[in-house]
């Protein structure tokens, strides 16, 4: 078992990780933390989706039922990113309503991104503001979305362009579950842990390519490897930047490519670390055009991502006149100017307006 904090003063939190915690983790001495000081006598609200939940949604609510809760109530959302939008993310709020939550209750994320993200949002909004906790049961999720307080749902003109910042009362995270995963959603999640290395951490990014083999075969110990590490880049990130003004962005390494395709092909029809897979390739690509790495690299970028089964270029059926205006919506507009996150070299990436229309048609007419 293994243990992150995220520094954040008052909004502080662990990170668990490990094997069989739902079967293990029974009683709060087993846990680094207690969870009874926050969950004694409160109400909680498990929100799931009808692919995880019936793999994993008992053993969540026996979980929660050892730290002396009050009650346990259930909503069920259908799966899929299609489906992480206002409509669904009201029948949250529709159940908090109805079964009479107060200010004192909690949410539970079980699931992958969408679930954590629009639970996450619901806690933030419902009555100003309550508790929650994340259960990530997808790659993707434990690695990334399910920590660092992002939250949110997605509109129909853009992905994730309605949400706040919220941090969890605690993730946790058991890798067991990633036994039940498929293989696609798995890759998509690889896609996330060679992001790390690329933005921040060469020495990560050699030891992915390392173990690559081991990584594609789910080998327990090195996915826990892959897991932890990703949360130590990422808690060290948003510990010196909570709200994203400054290196957090880095964190959205090829997602202005990829949230355009995400939005462009319709929501839900790439996975979306397939599309940060091919958005970051793109990001690469753009630095080579600009001169400031080699051609040599992006090929590594290129054969490392490949090797994950994960697409290495935008679909074909979108044009790059109709990229680049789905990019221009991006959150990272500021005064009208494109910012995009762009490597120097692999490990070491910066936030740019220095890319100009020229060069990303090239990238995105290839």
């Amino acid at each position: 078992m293994e243990c992150i904090n995220v520094q954040l003063e008052n909004r502080s939190y662990p990170i668990i990780i490990g094997q069989q915690l739902f079967v293990n983790a029974c009683s709060s001495h087993k846990l680094p933390i207690d969870p009874t000081e926050f969950l004694t006598n409160k109400k909680l609200l498990i929100v799931s989706n009808d692919t995880v939940a019936p793999l994993y949604l008992e053993q969540a609510k026996h979980w929660c039922l050892q730290f002396n809760v009050n009650a346990v109530e259930v909503v069920i959302l259908p799966d899929g990113e299609q489906y992480k939008d206002l409509e669904h993310l009201n029948r949250i709020f529709d159940a908090l309503i109805e079964k009479q939550f107060g200010r004192d209750c909690i949410l539970v994320a079980l699931g992958g991104g969408v679930i954590g993200d629009m639970t996450g949002f619901a806690a933030a909004c419902y009555q100003r503001g309550v508790d929650f906790i994340q259960i990530p049961t997808t790659l993707l999720a434990q690695v990334d979305s399910s920590v660092g307080g992002k939250t949110g749902v997605n509109h129909a003109l853009g992905k994730n362009m309605i949400g706040s910042f919220h941090q969890p009362k605690l993730v946790l995270i058991d890798s067991d579950c990633l036994a039940t995963l498929p293989d696609r959603e798995f890759a998509a999640g690889m896609a996330e842990v060679i992001k790390y290395g690329l933005l921040w951490d060469i020495e990560f990014f050699e030891w992915i390519e390392q173990y690559q083999v081991e990584l594609k075969a789910k080998h327990p110990q090195i996915i826990i490897e892959a897991i932890k590490r990703c949360c130590e880049i990422k808690a060290e990130i948003v510990i010196q930047d909570e709200t994203e003004q400054g290196c957090r962005a880095l964190l959205n390494l090829g997602h202005t490519f990829g949230h355009a395709i995400e939005t462009g092909l319709g929501h839900g029809t790439w996975l979306h670390g397939e599309a940060v897979a091919a958005g970051m390739v793109m990001a690469f690509q753009t630095s080579q055009h600009l001169g400031w790495i080699s051609e040599e690299v992006v090929e590594r970028v290129i054969e490392l991502i490949a090797a994950f089964d994960l697409p290495t270029c935008k679909p074909e059926q979108l044009k790059s006149e109709q990229m680049l205006a789905l990019m221009q919506r991006d959150k990272k507009v500021k005064e009208g100017q494109l910012r995009l996150i762009l490597p120097q070299a692999i490990g070491n990436t910066i936030v740019t307006s220095q890319a100009p229309e020229s060069v990303l048609t090239q990238v995105l007419s290839a």
